[in-house]
């Protein structure tokens, strides 16, 4: 299929028509960009996808669609701006071998998906010969926020991200103070980075919610008895993840709980993985992204556990439920995790040399995004001032108000017999990092013990190493 008729070229290029490529789509449309779209052809598998799509919507009356690739970048003025939404990995590679004999000096590539930051560098490095531009641009909200207004993390080339920011502002979810919830993030793979800590900070939101739903389950509460509960908690804790929980826990089928029939197999996309390697690298310990990736993990053995559990009988013991105290030990554990998603920004800042504003971080993740919340809301002012939100006054008040329901919750919860490795994992880090003095002293005597690594003393500031044979008495 060629081109419309149109006579003007168009302002906007999107390569790849799936559930976050046509939403995103109309949501250009309905902005006024003029807008050419292309899916691949497949016979019998995707044949006039763009075709029927634009057929579909009104709204993308005035779009152009396509099928053939060189009439779809003839159909872009120039400098070209075409935005990738297809799949991560090696498949941009060779959508980008495809595209690379159409593109002209100084055209913009524009990868939507969830890729590795280092193979969005690499990308960068690679397309600089030609002299094409190439952002990479993390984008979250799901269906919905593509369609409505998404919030936008765009890295790479600064000149090449001026010349696109009027149209990925336009389409951005807005803040409060009707602020696009779209910034340029930073130098290389950085938009790419700072999407994949965004979603191991929602692999731990989604993951406390569970545990939350989980004791109440174990407490003896039906799914819609827990919605009510959750439902009062957005007085104090709104978030778009607590939103959706409620309607999840609220949806039947046949008058039974849906959710109840849903699998317990959770999946992951990768980025979970990411963040966890990333904070390793960096030495971050970002434990409570490492707690809620092994849950999934641990969810996929189905078999096993189910082996277990008729193995290990555990006793059914009385969860002496509070929801008072749950609720404030879900606000600790919630702090806890967003300092660390924080922190771990911030090293990776210092290190790759990103340059990131954390509370520009904050403040476009108030709308559009997954993690969108009040708490998030808050940290936008508290981070202009303190990269360490565990050092804000106002933070301090709260976690000295709070820990003591997160540490009954947690033990309550162990003499159970009930997984909460989040909520668990939360006052475990925040013991540890609030600890003067830790058994590292041991670990480091061992290490030496074993293997000669060397120590250093406590009792001489002479920033010397020392080792000894140890079992000697003088």
């Amino acid at each position: 299929m060629g081109k419309n008729s149109s006579s003007l070229k168009s302002q906007f290029g999107i390569f790849g028509l799936g559930v976050m490529g046509k939403s995103l789509s109309r949501n250009f449309a309905s902005k006024g960009v003029r807008l050419s779209m292309y899916n691949r052809h497949l016979a019998e598998v995707e044949e006039n996808v763009a075709s029927d799509f634009k057929s579909e919507f009104l709204v993308l009356a005035d779009s152009q669609a396509f099928d053939n690739l060189a009439e779809f970048v003839d159909s872009l003025e120039q400098p070209r701006k075409i935005l990738l939404m297809v799949k991560a990995g090696k498949t941009i590679d060779t959508i980008l071998e495809l595209l690379l004999p159409h593109l002209s000096k100084g055209d913009i590539i524009i990868d939507g998906g969830n890729s590795h930051y280092s193979d969005t560098e690499r990308r960068i490095k690679k397309l600089q010969e030609s002299q094409i531009h190439f952002l990479g641009c993390g984008i979250s909200g799901g269906e919905s926020g593509a369609l409505n207004g998404p919030s936008l993390m765009p890295g790479g080339n600064s000149s090449a991200y001026k010349a696109v920011k009027d149209y990925l502002e336009l389409i951005a979810a807005k803040d409060k103070r009707d602020k696009p919830c779209c910034t340029y993030i930073g130098s290389a793979g950085s938009g790419n980075f700072v999407k994949t800590i965004h979603n191991g900070i929602e692999y731990v939101e989604m993951q406390l919610l569970a545990e939350v739903y989980f004791i109440y389950k174990k407490a003896g509460k039906t799914p819609i008895e827990t919605a009510e509960i959750l439902d009062s908690w957005k007085t104090y804790v709104d978030s778009f993840l607590l939103e959706i929980t409620v309607t999840i826990l609220r949806t039947l089928e046949n008058g039974e709980s849906l959710l109840e029939k849903v699998l317990d197999k959770a999946g992951n996309k990768g980025t979970g993985n990411w963040s966890a390697i990333s904070s390793t690298e960096l030495g971050i310990p970002s434990t409570l992204i490492s707690s809620s990736l092994y849950a999934r993990y641990i969810s996929t053995f189905k078999e096993m556990r189910t082996r277990l559990s008729n193995i290990y009988k555990k006793e059914k013991r009385a969860f002496p439920i509070d929801d008072t105290c749950l609720l404030e030990a879900y606000k600790l554990a919630r702090i806890i995790n967003h300092y660390q998603g924080f922190a771990l920004l911030n090293e990776a800042s210092e290190a790759m040399n990103y340059n990131l504003s954390l509370s520009e971080l904050a403040r476009i993740w108030t709308n559009g995004c997954i993690i969108r919340s009040e708490l998030m809301e808050s940290l936008v002012p508290i981070l202009k001032i303190n990269s360490n939100i565990l050092e804000s006054k106002e933070i301090i008040s709260k976690i000295q108000k709070l820990k003591p329901s997160l540490s009954k919750t947690v033990s309550q919860s162990i003499c159970s017999e009930i997984p909460i490795p989040c909520f668990s994992e939360a006052i475990n880090f925040f013991n540890g990092i609030t600890e003067q003095q830790l058994p590292a002293n041991l670990i480091q005597a061992q290490r030496d013990c074993f293997g000669a690594h060397t120590y250093r003393r406590n009792d001489k500031n002479d920033g010397k190493s020392y080792h000894t044979k140890w079992g000697t008495k003088n």
